[in-house]
């Protein structure tokens, strides 16, 4: 699974390069295309998990004066289990 992050930079905020920082040392990379980081989750997390990092993103972009949007998906297509009823 892979979680997807939007940033909407105000002029009046922080920089883009130190906003990039910030989420890069939360384990987000930087993407081309229509989103702008990502975070691999390198297996399934549970909603816990996705509560926690929605919380961290919060925390690290406190103050910067940035608007963002987040979406997890799973990059293979996989259906879910739990969805599929198998």
């Amino acid at each position: 699974m892979e979680t997807y992050l939007r940033v909407l930079i105000h002029s009046q905020g922080s920089s883009p390069t130190e906003v990039a920082r910030k989420l890069w040392k939360a384990g987000f990379v930087p993407v081309q295309g229509n989103y702008d980081f990502v975070y691999d989750w390198e297996g399934t997390p549970d909603p816990e998990e996705l509560v926690d990092l929605t919380e961290e993103v919060g925390r690290v972009l406190a103050g910067c004066r940035v608007l963002y949007e987040l979406e997890t998906i799973d990059p293979n297509g996989t259906p879910d289990p739990d969805e599929t009823g198998t």
